[in-house]
């Protein structure tokens, strides 16, 4: 999910067209107070602010997604007044990603979130070999998900929906950036694919069918403990 931050109510309708002619669920807030309160209510894969914002200034709002842990290493791309030189300069320093300059082309945002994302989606440098779930065990080496001892047949993207999960225990994942980490960055289908995807995996294993949450409108978090 994109959460856009931004006053001018014909560049918040640009970005949310264009962003989602590009496949992205989008939020769209019209100040800064407003963003902190979706923030909040629903942590964002990537946050689009405008620094120049009623309420509550741009550099206030990343200084305070920044504090907080559902926000801290989400990616932000400012956007900035042709002039804003040295704003930009402290944007950057309070821990944005990016920015992009005024007037923009929305293809030229689109590019940059969508190198934002690819950015935090990379697999990290080590990873588990075998994860175990209860009764569940995958065996990412050997690419064999074993259920009560029973070896299980998955598909590619089953297996690699699984991992993500068995690897994120506990967190709240969004359907976006699930698509990201197993279909790609690239992906052009919609976030329903996921839908489809993890019905199959509770299908083939019952244990799913409580361990896995589904949060309505943003995505899946498997519980921490099996049940």
């Amino acid at each position: 999910m994109v959460l856009v931050v931004e006053d001018d109510p014909d560049i918040r309708q640009l970005l949310w067209r264009y962003l989602e002619k590009e496949k992205y669920r989008v939020v769209l807030a019209k100040d800064g107070e407003e963003g902190l309160e979706q923030a909040e209510k629903s942590p964002p894969d990537l946050v689009i602010l405008d620094l120049m914002l009623p309420r509550r200034d741009g550099l206030s709002v990343l200084k305070e997604l920044r504090k907080k842990e559902p926000t801290a290493s989400v990616p932000i791309l400012i956007l900035t007044a042709k002039g804003d030189e040295a704003d930009r300069i402290v944007g950057l320093e309070l821990g944005a990603d990016d920015y992009v300059t005024k007037p923009f082309s929305p293809r030229e945002v689109a590019a940059r979130v969508k190198a934002l994302l690819r950015r935090t989606v990379e697999k990290p440098p080590e990873e588990a070999a075998e994860f175990a779930y209860g009764p569940l065990k995958l065996d990412s080496e050997g690419h064999k998900v074993f259920y009560k001892k029973e070896e299980l047949e998955l598909t590619a993207k089953e297996f690699g929906l699984l991992k993500l999960f068995l690897e994120n225990r506990g967190k709240l994942l969004s359907r976006e950036r699930i698509l990201a980490r197993v279909w790609g960055a690239d992906f052009s289908g919609g976030p329903r694919t996921v839908d489809v995807h993890v019905r199959r995996l509770r299908e083939k294993l019952p244990l799913l069918e409580k361990a896995l949450a589904t949060i309505k409108s943003y995505g899946y978090r498997l519980e921490e403990g099996a049940p």
